[in-house]
């Protein structure tokens, strides 16, 4: 029997025994032959166990959109190469295919772990009924918290979710139906309530979204030329203040 074979079938004997994920070593010695050897034949863990059609471990589709958060901030993701994302992961090709199975998929999940959609979310649903005085600063400074750091991330949002990319359509979709619409539908209601003046909703979060995002691009540049910025909850608290001056009901 071939090498590889024996290998092959040494891995699917441990996996259907109920270890789902057998270790390179528990392969060579259930196939008579070294670790090396195993390696050699057929590469990596990762490769093994999709050799064999077993599911990539948990942490691997972790470990790709952390990868995956870098490259697309380092180069956007029209030049993203999947190659290049499964190297830096550490894992299969396969592998990668196999949890993502092309740029679109890949985007629309970065958009949904990495984006402020669910702490904006959860905000409106625990303060959706009071007024815009409380609710637009508080989206902020979540917003805000949870994107600090992550600018690769702020950027590659500006550009692809506002883009007309195919592979980011997705992500644009998720973003628009999860967030967009979420906080447009609050400003809307406020709106037609008396306590926001009225304008078109799309304008309304632009303003209120431009600031905030420009601030976390501009903030170590402000450090640098400007001074030390205030701190980032005390900075978009301003400027949502600001926004909602700006669209204060005029007598």
């Amino acid at each position: 029997m071939p090498t590889r074979t024996r290998i092959l079938a040494a891995a699917r004997r441990l996996a259907g025994s109920g270890r789902t994920r057998p270790t390179l070593s528990e392969v060579a010695q259930a196939a008579g032959v070294s670790r090396a050897t195993v390696h050699r034949v057929v590469g990596s863990r990762a490769e093994l166990l999709s050799a064999i059609d077993v599911d990539p471990d948990p942490a691997t589709r972790d470990q790709v959109l952390a990868a995956a958060l870098e490259l697309v901030g380092e180069v956007g993701l029209a030049r993203l190469s999947m190659d290049e994302l499964a190297a830096r992961a550490g894992t299969s090709r396969a592998n990668l295919y196999r949890l993502f199975p092309g740029k679109a998929a890949l985007f629309q999940e970065l958009v949904r772990v990495y984006s402020p959609l669910q702490p904006v979310r959860e905000a409106l649903d625990a303060l959706g009924d009071r007024p815009p005085s409380e609710v637009m600063p508080e989206l902020a400074r979540r917003a805000a918290v949870h994107l600090e750091g992550r600018i690769g991330l702020v950027r590659a949002l500006l550009l692809e979710v506002t883009g007309s990319d195919a592979e980011a359509a997705a992500g644009r979709e998720l973003a628009i139906a999860e967030g967009f619409a979420a906080v447009a539908g609050y400003v809307l209601a406020q709106m037609q309530a008396g306590r926001l003046r009225m304008m078109h909703p799309a304008l309304a979060l632009q303003m209120f979204v431009g600031p905030v995002m420009v601030h976390l691009l501009t903030r170590r540049a402000m450090a640098e030329f400007m001074g030390a910025p205030p701190p980032l909850e005390e900075a978009v608290t301003q400027l949502a203040e600001g926004w909602l001056r700006a669209m204060s009901v005029e007598e």
